[in-house]
């Protein structure tokens, strides 16, 4: 397997889960090996009104001076107790815009998201999972604050369908290979799609549960994979249909765990 630094990128909304999203990501991180980029986008409209312009300038310079206080608030304690490269970066502009410029600058292999609320418009927009997987082919990891990834916590990997999709990637074939426990195979159809022995492309015993197809399938998916202990649910997008595509989506929403898309 190719040694690299992974370059991160997390973007966050400043908000309260803002704290975990960064802790896992160092234990990402230190997982993998990575280097970690913090960027955070303010609208205009959150920092200027119908004031003069003299005044609006001065509203600029005071939410700058504010995220820059945030963001040392929050990594500099961190920086100090972890060995990992963490920089920061901010704008003030349209959000989806300053993200498609940060991503093609960044160039990264991973893009880390802090997981939305269901059917609520966060504080980066509505739909920004779905911009970020139009514009960044790399993976995506959506981070659930109810579970913490580090070094110290079993790793456990769970994927929808089978786990050949994810050999493709050696940022994802490097978290396979630090998980200790057997991987989890998770399929909504016909059974007999999993009659390929997984144990011969992957090097870890795979464990394989099926579910009916059907109005409650991903609800019963969820489960099962909160009752595994799950910590990190992949989902492939290579190959892609249209019926994996609303399982995606539904598994945005509802998955309780980390959902890693690739």
């Amino acid at each position: 397997m190719e040694n690299k630094t992974y370059k991160i990128l997390v973007l966050s909304d400043l908000k309260d889960a803002a704290h975990s999203t960064i802790k896992s990501t160092i234990g990402l991180a230190k997982m993998i090996g990575g280097e970690i980029e913090f960027f955070h986008v303010t609208r205009p409209t959150e920092v200027v009104d119908r004031e003069s312009q003299l005044s609006a300038m001065r509203n600029i310079s005071e939410r700058v001076m504010a995220n820059e206080k945030k963001m040392k608030e929050l990594l500099e304690p961190m920086l100090l107790d972890n060995d990992i490269n963490i920089s920061y970066n901010y704008a003030i502009g349209n959000v989806k815009n300053e993200i498609k410029k940060r991503i093609k600058a960044s160039q990264p292999d991973v893009i880390v998201l802090g997981k939305r609320r269901p059917k609520t418009i966060n504080l980066m927009g509505d739909k920004l999972t779905e911009f970020i997987l139009k514009h960044h082919e790399g993976a995506v990891l959506i981070l659930s604050k109810k579970r913490v990834i580090d070094m110290d916590s079993q790793l456990s990997i769970g994927s929808l369908n089978n786990f050949n999709e994810a050999l493709t990637s050696n940022f994802v074939k490097s978290l396979i290979s630090k998980t200790k426990v057997p991987l989890k195979s998770f399929m909504i159809g016909d059974s007999s799609a999993l009659s390929e022995d997984q144990s011969t492309t992957i090097d870890k015993k795979v464990v394989k549960y099926v579910f009916q197809d059907g109005p409650n399938a991903i609800n019963t998916l969820t489960g099962y994979v909160t009752k595994n202990n799950i910590s990190l649910f992949y989902v492939g997008r290579k190959n892609e249909n249209q019926k994996q595509t609303i399982y995606t989506k539904n598994l945005i929403d509802k998955v309780g765990v980390s959902l890693l898309i690739g």
